[in-house]
């Protein structure tokens, strides 16, 4: 059985405008939309090994040697790399990230994850690793037990698996070796970044704070603010100020968010649609063979033939034609949608198909 989706029909005409973003009927602190500048985290990374694997580790010549190069430094001479029993440990990747203002002596969680052909971790023991900075600065050092939250057995063929078991995590795995110095703004100002771009909340940040300091809009993300004299001292005080005050956030563009890989479709409360028609329908093309024998009798001096006998049946649902309005909201389109007993792999098509012919009025988001 052969499934033919129908063609869609769209048909578009003109539309007054967009409205306007608007505020939500609620408070949000300053805190949560936005984050000082240059405050920021630190990414780590290094190459270590695990160790006790139960004969679940890899086979690369690299582990051995590394091994080698371990045992060496901790005072055992091993003539040969492969004297080392294969199996019992796994080269891995060891990353974990540093927030801003980390001190000498400080605790972060790190990940682990193997490079070869390791088939677990679970059960393993990370040895000492130094974690490096991108400009090559030792931060931190890391060792530890992994918990990598499943198992994955197999025996006769069979095997289970409850969780990738090639990675794993150990809280608190990492220690801090340096004090991670950060600037709070500059001489006498700092710049709060929002989350995401948007003019209007923006300037509304900037005429909230400057209710008790002079704030102003830089462009569509940023607003710098100027420090007090009383607290050029102190600006912990004055960012503890700054972060709780509360405004009014704007609602979020149209969005129509698309996974075309499981088909999930969410759309946002504030898609609209210009006047459209959607036809669809599905045709359904079976062909069908039958294996059948020509058998000549016995007079004749024929030999026997094998041939086929194709039926072709096509099977056309009855269209549905669905008219939206201008103005459609989500419920208007879903209810449409739904009406015309659309599955998510067909809304997919449709939404793409509104959104190239104009009429969707929202921004398609694939993933």
């Amino acid at each position: 059985m052969r499934k033919i989706v129908s063609s869609l029909l769209i048909m578009m005409v003109l539309f007054t405008g967009l409205l306007p973003a608007r505020a939500i009927n609620a408070t949000v602190r300053i805190m949560d939309l936005t984050h000082i500048k240059g405050v920021r985290e630190n990414q780590l990374v290094g190459y270590g090994v695990v160790v006790g694997l139960p004969g679940t580790g890899d086979n690369s010549r690299s582990t051995q040697i590394t091994n080698q190069m371990l045992l060496r430094n901790l005072g055992t001479v091993i003539e040969q790399e492969n004297y080392i029993q294969k199996g019992a440990s796994a080269a891995v990747i060891v990353t974990a990230t540093v927030p801003p203002f980390a001190k000498n002596g400080d605790k972060i969680d790190c990940t682990v994850s193997a490079i070869a052909d390791s088939k677990s971790l679970e059960g393993g023991v990370l040895v000492q690793t130094i974690l490096k900075a991108p400009n090559g600065e030792a931060v931190a050092v890391a060792q530890g037990p992994l918990s990598v939250g499943g198992i994955n057995k197999s025996a006769g063929g069979s095997s289970a698996r409850t969780a990738i078991t090639t990675t794993g995590r150990i809280p608190g795995g990492a220690i801090i070796e340096r004090d991670i110095y950060t600037e709070i703004g500059d001489e006498n100002s700092i710049t709060l970044s929002i989350d995401r771009s948007d003019y209007t909340l923006v300037s509304r940040i900037a005429k909230t704070i400057s209710q008790v300091a002079p704030a102003q809009a830089i462009d569509g993300s940023s607003v710098r603010v100027e420090i007090p004299a009383k607290f050029i001292n102190d600006r912990v005080s004055f960012l503890s100020i700054i972060e709780n005050l509360e405004v009014a956030p704007t609602m979020e563009s149209a969005k129509v968010v698309v996974n075309e890989r499981t088909g999930t479709v969410v759309i946002g409360a504030d898609v609209k649609l210009l006047p459209a028609a959607v036809a669809h329908g599905n045709i359904t093309v079976t062909v069908s063979a039958t294996n059948e024998v020509s058998q000549p009798n016995a007079f004749a001096n024929g030999a026997t033939v094998g041939f086929q006998n194709a039926d072709i049946e096509i099977n056309k649902t009855p269209g549905s034609l669905v008219t939206m309005p201008a103005n459609s909201n989500l419920n208007d389109l879903v209810r449409a949608l739904n009406a015309i007993g659309v599955a998510p792999i067909d809304l997919i098509s449709i939404l793409q198909a509104l959104k190239k012919s104009g009429s969707l009025q929202a921004e398609l988001v694939i993933i």
